[in-house]
Formats: structure tokens, C-alpha cells, sequence
């Protein structure tokens, strides 16, 4: 049973973000800037000029669920719930791309935990620093620059 709880919360995790993404309704496709791969002097930069921007917050519809594998065989799941810090006005844009984001987000958390990220001490502030940088980069290929941060509102590591 400990050895099958884990499969299920995969299953689980996924079908419910299939579904989400299947029932959710579609809007018009929103207009994306094409943003080549920024330095960290320039992602500041671009924060900054966010910065004199009213903002507003828009928490994602589900959790992500990713496996943690060591040796193929699922050690542990992290699951996250993300928000994202936007341009005020911003939210309809969010939704309208929200299937792409999550894709996008999936591919950076799957990368970031078979790198070993979710490994030992994944909370160290300089961990959590490196994965919502790399999450900011994934989002703002998307949004733009109408996007300020990444916020991670929840965080846990369920050891099977």
C-alpha cells in the first residue's frame, strides 16, 4: 500500500490537471512578446520597471505534482501551489494562457527535481531563489514583461 499511494497521487495529480485543461473555457489567444533569454541585470531591470506598475495576484487553479525518482522508482512527490505577481488589468491574460504556464512550469519543475532540487535540504534559501528564478524565466517567455514574480505559496515534500 506505501509503495502504491505514491502511483495514485501521480494519477491523480495529472488527471486533475488534464481535466482542468479540457473543462476550462477558452478564450481568444492573448498576444505574447517573444523575450530571448535575459541576464540577471536585465531580469532586474525589467522587475524594476514592473515595479511602478499597480499589481494584482493571480493563484493558479491547481497544485503541481511532481515525482521525485531515484533509481526508477518514485522516492518522493512535491507538490506546489503557484501565484503570479502581474501587471494590474493582467488576470484575463493569465487564465487565457494558463494550459501553456502550467505546461511550461512542469517542464521546469520535472528538470529542477531530476537535477536533484527537491533533493535534501530543498527548502535552503538559495534553492527555493534558484527554482523561482527558473519559473519567473518560464513565465515571462509567455506574459512578457507584464509579469513581476513567481510566488510559491505552497511547498511540501511527501517522502514515500
Amino acid at each position: 500500500m506505501k509503495k502504491l499511494l505514491p502511483v495514485l497521487f501521480v494519477l491523480f495529480g495529472l488527471a486533475v490537471g488534464a481535466a482542468a485543461g479540457v473543462f476550462v473555457p477558452k478564450k481568444e489567444e492573448a498576444e505574447t512578446t517573444d523575450v530571448s533569454e535575459c541576464t540577471p541585470s536585465e531580469d532586474q531591470e525589467i522587475a524594476g520597471s514592473v515595479e511602478n506598475f499597480d499589481t494584482e495576484y493571480v493563484k493558479l487553479n491547481n497544485q503541481f505534482v511532481v515525482p521525485v525518482v531515484s533509481d526508477d522508482l518514485i522516492k518522493s512527490l512535491v507538490v506546489l501551489s503557484l501565484s503570479i505577481e502581474i501587471k494590474e488589468g493582467m488576470a484575463e491574460v493569465v487564465y487565457a494562457v494558463e494550459p501553456k504556464l502550467r505546461d511550461s512550469f512542469l517542464q521546469v519543475l520535472f528538470d529542477y527535481a531530476h537535477l536533484g532540487g527537491f533533493d535534501g535540504a530543498f527548502t535552503n534559501s538559495d534553492n527555493v531563489i534558484r527554482l523561482k528564478e527558473q519559473l519567473y524565466r518560464s513565465a515571462k517567455d509567455i506574459l512578457g514583461t507584464d509579469i513581476k514574480s513567481v510566488l510559491i505559496v505552497d511547498f511540501v515534500r511527501q517522502d514515500a
